[in-house]
């Protein structure tokens, strides 16, 4: 692809957003660090963009299920929520660029765990996020590329959220856990081991995505143009400060830590201290690009419809709306 770094756009001078506010929606993690680095500047308001809301959510999937109401036009969300909600919830978006590759991880009780294949002995128990989601499809494709048999693995498998499964991990429940970089990273802090990522298993896995609805980029063409660059300049500036950045998040995750969506979950990752040096750390097992391939998405879809999460696979193109520069 596709697009590149451009300088920050300035309000236009007039009626800048006037009327025509935007709702947006991120997850409660690392992923979208160019999102949270952006409202911390002010630089959405800079950009002419007015924020009617802004809501974090604890799991893409729970984000996904929010794109369907009217009033968030454009969401930081994983690709493979993404996908689900436009091909099986029918809701009208597309993906405009990505925000990184990979993410994703698995961690381990280092005393009982020692390579992939003893995720098969007896008693070992296993977290992992709900059918369909990243994870989950990372799980997979562990179970695929190092010939663990997938009706035993599942067995074990706990289905827990992110906080929930830390939370366990805290609390001596689980053994293993398939978790979303920051909490992966988080895990570790907690005496677990980083045995695998997303790079060992599924090399340029395209992790996050902003999405827009397809009416608000018809009627909004400037505003979805602005919110683009803005996405640009911070991703290119995380990447240039990742220290600085990496604080930024703290403070934001922490602002937004009691105010998540499902408002049940605010309660647990409240209790949860993330540290600037731990985020750190988790961003540095991603790759923070507004660059997609195409022919990974294409991947994705069809890892998904093999796995009977999609009724049928469909061309990546008809998701995305890539432009060579905004």
């Amino acid at each position: 692809m596709l697009v590149g770094f451009c300088c920050l756009p300035s309000a236009p001078a007039r009626g800048a957003g006037s009327g025509r506010g935007i709702g947006i929606a991120v997850e409660f993690n690392d992923h979208p660090l160019c999102a949270y680095v952006a409202r911390d500047r002010g630089w959405f308001e800079k950009a002419g963009l007015r924020l009617r809301s802004y809501e974090s959510y604890v799991t893409g999937m729970a984000l996904a299920a929010a794109l369907a109401r009217g009033d968030i036009q454009a969401a930081y969300v994983c690709l493979v929520p993404a996908i689900n909600v436009y091909a099986n919830a029918e809701v009208p978006i597309k993906i405009i660029c990505g925000t990184h590759r990979y993410g994703y991880g698995l961690v381990v009780n280092p005393e009982k765990i020692k390579k992939v294949r003893d995720l098969m002995n007896p008693g070992i128990r296993i977290g992992c996020v709900r059918e369909g989601g990243s994870v989950d499809l990372v799980l997979h494709k562990v179970m695929e590329g190092y010939g663990l048999d997938k009706e035993s693995i599942l067995k074990k498998v706990q289905r827990m959220n992110p906080p929930a499964q830390l939370l366990a991990i805290k609390t001596g429940r689980l053994d293993a856990a398939f978790l979303p970089e920051q909490w992966a990273t988080m895990a570790e802090d907690s005496g677990f081991k980083m045995l695998l990522t997303a790079r060992d298993v599924w090399p340029g896995m395209q992790g996050s995505v902003l999405v827009v609805k397809e009416d608000f980029i018809e009627k909004h063409p400037d505003l979805v143009k602005a919110l683009l660059k803005v996405t640009l300049y911070a991703t290119d500036w995380a990447g240039k400060h990742p220290g600085e950045a990496a604080k930024i998040l703290a403070r934001q995750l922490s602002i937004a830590g009691d105010k998540i969506f499902p408002a049940k979950l605010a309660r647990i990752t409240s209790k949860f201290e993330i540290t600037p040096e731990t985020l750190l750390c988790s961003m540095g097992r991603l790759e923070y690009t507004n660059a997609i391939d195409p022919g990974t998405v294409q991947e994705v879809i069809r890892f998904m419809t093999k796995m009977g999460y999609l009724r049928h696979e469909f061309r990546a193109r008809d998701i995305l709306r890539l432009s060579p520069h905004p």
